[in-house]
């Protein structure tokens, strides 16, 4: 009778052990804009608008950092007396297995401050000391550096082996209270290989989310794809053939980056151009940005929401090789991922075997199922994908 009961005993500990690993085995990570709370109408969006159970980890965009080597909260009133923090981590709440964490950085963070305090050994263990302080008062469960980036933008040459340092001395302090640490990183081998030691990152970090995005956008003299999975036939030189996400992923694995640690990022929204003239198609001449959209307000970025929302207006186009739509209306240009491209590239992202996949940013998917009769259609289908 033992031997029969310790049989079966074996036999739903195994059931147990694959239920778990096939429903957690590739993360999904949710980058939140914080100050899409302040955007007009349909693109208001507010923390209670997340579904917690599309997202393994959440994160909170931004925090920054002071000269003091403090943790900087940039919007006190949306962050403290709005209670964003606080409402953010309630999200466990209803689904106990989310992880919730905060970013620090971002474009406009730029890289001078960080460069500051991270080449400085006693500013670098004073701001370690704090950003355990941080996640500890505000109740996250880890912490994300999206330093843009080390040893550019008015960083400095040290900037790289500083970066490891920081992130080392980050790591033992973790360790302490089971913290996670990640970082958002840039994607291309034409800033990564500057910024990054990549094998230490893939040592210390429990994953990294690499910006597989912002590939092309109007600082470019033609149209290009925001985020194309390959290369294209307009890709003409050995750079801009690197400027696609399998390139990147291919790069990052190359320099020793666990697979299983990569989360590639996947954007919810389009970068947009003029064109200099009507002619529908990547790689034509471009005069500079597009128009800015009605939610986002800002010109060379139209949100996926925006975009769809306005679908009849735009006549779409799909380019095979670069598997990716895109869509014109009048001498206007956008490069976007829609439900087909992002299920491409979850699809690739289990090919591959890699840890996941991430987007920026849920405020900017089609969040109220204004288009598609239900919410959220993009972080959905990476769902779907990893599912199954």
């Amino acid at each position: 009778m033992r031997s029969w009961t310790l049989g079966l005993e074996l036999v739903l500990l195994v059931v147990i052990l694959c239920t778990t690993a096939s429903s957690g085995e590739k993360k999904v990570v949710c980058y939140l804009g914080s100050w899409s709370t302040y955007r007009p109408g349909n693109g208001k969006f507010e923390i209670e608008n997340i579904n917690p159970y599309l997202c393994t980890h959440a994160i909170f965009a931004f925090v920054g950092i002071t000269y003091q080597g403090g943790v900087n909260i940039l919007d006190s009133w949306n962050e403290i007396d709005k209670g964003a923090f606080r409402r953010f981590n309630e999200l466990r709440n209803q689904n106990a297995a989310l992880k919730t964490l905060v970013a620090i950085g971002g474009w406009n963070e730029g890289s001078t401050s960080y460069s500051y305090v991270v080449n400085d050994d006693t500013l670098r263990q004073t701001f370690v000391k704090n950003v355990v302080a941080f996640v500890q008062e505000y109740g996250f469960d880890g912490f994300d550096l999206d330093w843009e980036y080390p040893a550019q933008r008015g960083g400095a040459d040290t900037d790289k082996a500083a970066f490891v340092k920081l992130i080392k001395e980050l790591r033992e302090e973790f360790d302490k209270y089971g913290y996670l640490l990640t970082a958002a990183v840039g994607a291309a081998e034409s800033s990564a290989s500057i910024s990054y030691d990549i094998e230490q990152l893939g040592k210390y970090l429990d994953f990294i989310n690499i910006m597989t995005y912002d590939l092309h956008g109007s600082w470019d003299s033609k149209t290009g794809h925001n985020a194309p999975l390959y290369a294209g036939p307009a890709d003409e030189t050995d750079s801009e053939k690197k400027l696609n996400v399998d390139a990147c992923v291919n790069y990052w694995l190359s320099q020793g980056a666990p697979a299983e640690k990569i989360i590639v990022g996947m954007g919810t929204y389009g970068r947009t151009f003029t064109m200099s003239s009507t002619t529908c198609a990547i790689g034509v001449a471009a005069a500079g940005a597009g128009s800015a959209g009605p939610y986002t307000r800002e010109s060379g970025f139209l949100g996926y929401n925006e975009i769809c929302e306005e679908q009849s207006k735009w006549t779409v186009h799909w380019e095979d090789q670069q598997k990716v739509p895109y869509a014109c209306n009048g001498n206007q240009f956008v490069g976007y991922d829609n439900i087909e491209s992002i299920k491409i590239k979850a699809e690739y992202i289990v090919e591959k075997g890699l840890g996941g996949g991430m987007i920026w940013s849920l405020e900017t998917d089609d969040f109220l199922g204004q288009c598609h009769g239900h919410t959220f259609p993009l972080l959905t289908i990476i769902n779907e994908v990893f599912e199954n």
